[in-house]
């Protein structure tokens, strides 16, 4: 039946806002379960290894995304249709072959293969996400990404309100299992727009009442994380959305869009207002914590701001003397030492010359500086043909589904993009497997001449398929050397750890300071190891030059 408009315009052939197709296969509705529930693993995942106050977020994660795009392309290259290639698909294999070849000439090529696997699943997740699409499965999977994201929130308010637990982290508060609140608020900005489509979609008023719900939740989440990345990359998202009812003509037309998203801003309303109202366990300096970051969020003169283009400057200069390949990726932190002056903010204060964080505050920059600017501009390419296909769509079409799909993806990746000109977001595991496959989920590529026969797009999957498994054992071998790490201090069972993962720094330089049973020569080679891996370091360059 054609969508009725309340005003009582009727659009010309357009259909249900969501069907799924019922023809989908059973291999295809493996692949949509894979996606699904793993977007809702790789959210709670975390362990409580505290030595580990970042990796013990983020790896677990990690291994969740692995899994997710190994198990997606095995259900890919044996059973569900593949979709067709396209220039966007070309473009980001362009590059992730530029990581892997960034990664071969890097100093650390631990941090590398960890970087760059994270690359290739997320290249993986976007292809499996829009074969589950094509299969008429893209409302389902939507919904699972807005469930997810609510999901999240629901742990960073759990923290907000006095929950406590090992799993989460009282450093950043309330970063839930997340170990940040500015990572939560990244996932809250580039989530809100497929959770306000779930909700503008749904076939019935509870649905939508369910969406709207959802939305309050993330955006209060995202107003009390206090991350001026996450509110700046929201504010870009809703602006796009709100351009979108105004301008695209399928929209402007569909009353019940209109009908909706009144009722959704006024439940949002309530939601923000709650956030700010109800007491709660944050300890903030500030005597008016939010009314100081809305007044700071453009504020480089000083502060985080002011360190951030510190960092910027010089790790631009990092990327001017390795221009085609950078240094790797993850390898940011090993050379940024050599780059850095006096009194540098982005340097550690307990542990001398190291980083104090092992990225750069910004996506752009650190593909920049550790992949070089060929890699770089093809994933800005990629975006950018996502979202030129997105407007195209938005503004020609008179199904508003079609049109809700193309404004929420430019949202979507204008939110991401935002968000990483000020943080770490494709970086990390969590954000580039929701990203990734919303993306998949929501791109429609046009008509294309690009043929690719069925051979070499198998070898490609499986090419792609053993990188993804490397990425998952290399995220399994990590957590279990952090577990031995986190547990024990008796030397044979931190060298077996160190066979485990060599490029575990912690371990080699705890085994190069010495133990019981460690020969001066067994304490000599984890003490070049470490220094290998990071030459910049202080104590490791102390250890190593000890030895010869």
């Amino acid at each position: 039946m054609p969508l009725s408009d309340p005003a009582g315009a009727t659009p010309t052939a357009v259909q249900p806002l969501e069907v799924d197709v019922a023809g989908a296969t059973s291999a295809e509705r493996r692949a949509l379960r894979v996606l699904q529930l793993d977007a809702i693993f790789v959210v709670l995942a975390a362990v409580t290894w505290k030595t580990y106050e970042l990796d013990r977020f983020f790896i677990p994660k990690e291994f969740v995304l692995h899994l997710t795009a190994f198990a997606g392309l095995i259900h890919l290259r044996r059973n569900v249709q593949a979709p067709r290639m396209g220039w966007v698909d070309v473009l980001l294999a362009m590059h992730l072959i530029l990581a892997i070849a960034s990664g071969v000439f890097a100093v650390n090529h631990w941090n590398a293969l960890r970087g760059a696997a994270i690359t290739a699943s997320s290249v993986a997740v976007f292809i499996v996400a829009r074969a589950v699409a094509a299969a008429g499965l893209r409302s389902r999977l939507l919904a699972a990404v807005a469930f997810a994201v609510v999901v999240g929130c629901a742990t960073s308010l759990a923290q907000t309100y006095g929950v406590e637990t090992d799993f989460f982290s009282i450093n950043r508060a309330p970063g839930g299992t997340f170990g940040n609140r500015n990572f939560v608020a990244h996932m809250a900005a580039f989530g809100l727009p497929v959770v306000l489509l779930v909700a503008l979609s749904a076939r019935s008023v509870a649905g939508w009442l369910l969406g709207a719900l959802g939305s309050a939740v993330v955006a209060g989440t995202l107003f009390l994380t206090r991350s001026r990345a996450g509110w700046l990359a929201a504010a870009g998202a809703l602006l796009v959305l709100f351009l979108a009812l105004l301008l695209a003509p399928a929209l402007r037309r569909y009353g019940r869009a209109w009908l909706r998203t009144v009722g959704i801003v006024a439940i949002g309303a309530g939601g923000l207002a709650a956030a700010l109202l109800v007491p709660n366990t944050l300890e903030w300096a500030s005597a008016n914590p939010y009314l100081e970051s809305m007044r700071g969020v453009v504020n480089y003169e000083e502060g985080s701001g002011a360190g951030r283009i510190v960092q910027y400057r010089r790790s631009l200069d990092m990327a001017a003397d390795n221009v085609l390949l950078g240094v790797g990726p993850g390898n940011w932190s090993v050379h940024y030492a050599d780059y850095a002056g006096d009194g540098d903010p982005s340097m550690s204060g307990r542990t001398p010359g190291m980083t104090a964080n092992p990225w750069p505050s910004s996506d752009w920059i650190a593909f920049i500086a550790e992949r070089g600017v060929p890699a770089t501009l093809l994933l800005v390419l990629a975006f950018a043909a996502m979202a030129v296909r997105g407007m195209q769509q938005m503004f020609s079409t008179d199904d508003p589904r079609v049109a809700m799909h193309a404004a929420t993806l430019l949202a979507l990746l204008l939110a991401a993009a935002v968000a990483g000109m000020f943080d770490a977001v494709l970086l990390l595991a969590l954000p580039s497997l929701l990203v990734f496959t919303a993306a998949g989920a929501l791109y429609e590529p046009p008509e294309s001449r690009l043929r690719v026969g069925a051979l070499p797009r198998r070898i490609a999957t499986g090419v792609l398929a053993v990188i993804v498994l490397v990425g998952a054992l290399r995220s399994v071998s990590q957590l279990v050397a952090m577990g031995i790490h986190e547990h024990t201090n008796d030397a044979t069972a931190l060298r077996a750890a160190a066979i485990i993962d060599p490029g575990n720094f912690r371990v080699r330089l705890q085994l190069a300071r010495g133990g019981s049973g460690l020969s001066r020569a067994a304490r000599c080679t984890h003490a070049h190891a470490a220094h290998a891996l990071y030459p910049s370091s202080v104590e490791a360059g102390r250890l190593s030059r000890s030895c010869d």
